[in-house]
């Protein structure tokens, strides 16, 4: 080789070691562009993320709980089915099961795992598009809570600052507190405490190990998982999450044989349907009198009502059964033409019924039914349905005569039929019939009330004053004006069961009239008391005129026209009062015990001849007598009216 070859050579090796240097400074300086650019990214997502109220994470939906007078869960409101926990409430052995199906480094990362990140993203090259997920629960709280879009590497990014922002601002407990009451479990359960009370009809803080690992095998696919539809998926998920359990070391092998052995019996118990009776819809009713609706949106809420359950299941059945009695009458049938061998109760028309009970301690209503099918129609008979009240608006006549001393039980009151000299000028053409199409002489005028005597009633009205009466029945709250017209003293006027029922608890109580309500409390999830009865009672009746018509309308049940009570069933010291509108169209009885003061109402929506002979005492007084004979209504006091 000659000296020039050697130089050349020689040159080709100096310069060798620059270029490595330039190669190495050219990768640093991309490597510092790419951590650049990421941070850039990350800060673009991370400001974005800062953008949503974080506070909101804890807002969660869910139902508030109805409890009867005897502090038991009665039902739970629409909404998510969802009851709020804290961390402490939940066994941990399902927080430990959650943890190894979930993201089993959740106390070694910040809200994102960088493991599983790359595993993901190596797979999802592999197979392409977004096929395998990486989300620590952190993030699967941030997707749950905040809008973030679909399956896209955008919501990747935004889910991961999220998750950062999350864990930078919240304790990991706090993490997992939210995301156990956060996500869906299946079969309409929301949160680990619904699904633990439906699934094991425990609270979540009572869960066995085998019972917490179930609940986590179901967060990838719950519905698909729920023990409620493949028990046998469920369990082979739950063997899996106790598998996951050992090789993390949560539990030993010994406790995964046993967990695994352990058999599963879900849903033993019913789910508490919301919406499912009359009672809870007066509930709904009155509950968005009471609290703003901002805070019923939200749920949560405690409200402890006045509905005694076994009383209120007592009416319903009372109700349904006596009606399905008088449409298999063969009077009734012949009246409405039903056909031999055709369900009357599948006619265009079924008989409706409605029943009202209140608590003469303190106004509550203990049972309202609002007619005889709550799935086949919402419409609340109890509380909107205006109907002619008939003689059962005949005590308050009496009772203000009693008043004011106009006539006393045994003073003599004719019976005859009404002539024009009996009657004010403009209701000369006023002729009523009494009920079994007789008249009579001079009777006792505790007479008239007993047997319901129209021609007597009305010339009791008429000597007290027609305004005295409709003030009466005014200020008892039975109508907003009460026509001046003697037809008043027979209820001519239309009336709800509702008004009607209270109006009695001022002869119930010896004079006070009672403000009805349902609900006696409503408290946040806080316990803050949102809303607390005042149990008004109004003085509306004198007492000892009260006290005298109760006398008489106890004779009602024994010798009257509600006679037939004792024959029905009834061993309870009452009074009360048939009613009966012309034609038939309207059968009531309104009584009371000591204890309660119930009202009926039996018709059709569209108002029509029910059958000929449908008095109160016959259609209505046997659903009254069930319920206020029924062991549920023993609740209440019992004994001698007076």
């Amino acid at each position: 080789m000659n000296k020039r070859s050697k130089t050349a050579l020689n040159k080709g090796k100096r310069k060798s070691p620059r270029r490595n240097r330039s190669f190495f400074i050219t990768l640093v300086k991309l490597g510092f562009a790419a951590i650049l650019f990421w941070m850039l990214i990350g800060l673009f997502y991370y400001l974005w993320a800062l953008t949503f109220d974080i506070s909101t994470i804890g807002q969660m939906l869910q139902r508030s709980e109805i409890y009867d007078r005897n502090g038991t869960l009665y039902s739970r409101t629409v909404g998510e089915n969802r009851i709020v926990v804290p961390y402490e409430k939940v066994s941990p052995n399902f927080v430990n099961a959650l943890i190894s199906r979930e993201d089993s480094r959740f106390y070694e990362h910040h809200g994102v795992d960088p493991l599983g990140i790359a595993r993901a993203a190596v797979r999802n090259l592999l197979f392409g598009g977004m096929k395998q997920g990486a989300s620590t629960i952190t993030q699967q709280l941030a997707r749950n809570s905040f809008p973030l879009g679909g399956k896209t590497f955008n919501r990747k990014f935004l889910e991961a600052a999220m998750a950062f922002r999350i864990e930078m601002e919240m304790s990991k407990e706090k993490i997992l507190e939210l995301y156990m009451n956060r996500i869906y479990f299946g079969s309409g359960l929301y949160g680990v405490e619904a699904a633990s009370q439906a699934y094991f009809g425990k609270p979540a803080a009572d869960m066995d190990l085998s019972e917490g690992a179930l609940l986590a095998g179901l967060i990838r696919s719950p519905n698909r998982f729920s023990p409620l539809n493949n028990i046998d998926a469920s369990l082979g998920q739950r063997n899996v999450v106790l598998g996951r359990m050992e090789e993390l070391n949560f539990i030993t092998h010994a406790q995964l044989e046993k967990a695994e052995a352990e058999p599963m019996n879900p849903a033993q118990q019913r789910l508490i349907n919301p919406m499912n009776s009359w009672a809870v819809d007066a509930i709904l009713h009155e509950l968005e009198q009471v609290v703003p609706l901002d805070r019923i949106d939200t749920g949560g809420l405690c409200i402890d009502t006045t509905i005694d359950a076994g009383l209120q299941q007592s009416a319903e059945t009372a109700v349904a059964r006596r009606l399905m009695e008088v449409e298999q009458r063969p009077d009734y049938r012949q009246q409405h033409h039903v056909a031999k061998g055709t369900k009357a109760e599948d006619s265009p028309e079924p008989l409706q019924g409605a029943l009202l009970a209140i608590d003469n301690a303190n106004g509550g209503i203990t049972a309202i039914v609002g007619g005889r099918d709550f799935a086949k129609s919402k419409y609340n008979r109890a509380l909107v349905a205006m109907r002619q009240i008939g003689s059962s608006a005949k005590p308050f006549v009496y009772e203000e005569a009693f008043r004011r001393g106009i006539i006393t039980p045994e003073t003599p009151v004719s019976d005859a039929r009404l002539t024009s000299a009996d009657l004010p000028p403009r209701s000369a053409a006023y002729d009523p019939q009494n009920s079994d199409g007789t008249f009579g002489n001079d009777l006792p005028a505790k007479e008239g009330l007993i047997h319901s005597r129209n021609t007597m009633s009305a010339r009791v009205g008429m000597k007290t004053g027609l305004g005295d009466i409709a003030s009466t029945m005014e200020r008892l709250g039975l109508a907003e004006h009460v026509p001046r017209y003697p037809s008043i003293c027979l209820g001519s006027f239309e009336s709800t069961l509702r008004n009607l029922t209270t109006a009695y608890t001022a002869l119930a109580t010896g004079g006070k009239k009672l403000q009805p309500h349902i609900i006696e409390q409503v408290t946040d999830c806080e316990g803050t008391v949102l809303y607390r009865a005042t149990h008004g009672r109004i003085a509306a009746l004198d007492p000892a005129a009260s006290r005298t018509t109760t006398r008489i309308l106890t004779e009602v049940m024994t010798r009257g026209t509600a006679a037939k009570s004792a024959e029905l069933g009834l061993r309870k010291p009452a009074a009360g009062k048939t009613g009966t509108t012309d034609h038939f169209v309207d059968a009531w009885f309104l009584g009371y015990t000591q204890g309660l003061t119930c009202g009926v109402w039996v018709g059709f929506d569209h108002p029509k001849t029910i059958m000929h002979g449908g008095y109160g005492a016959e259609l209505a007084l046997p659903i009254w007598v069930d319920v206020m004979q029924s062991p549920a209504s023993d609740h209440f006091a019992a004994g001698p009216l007076l």
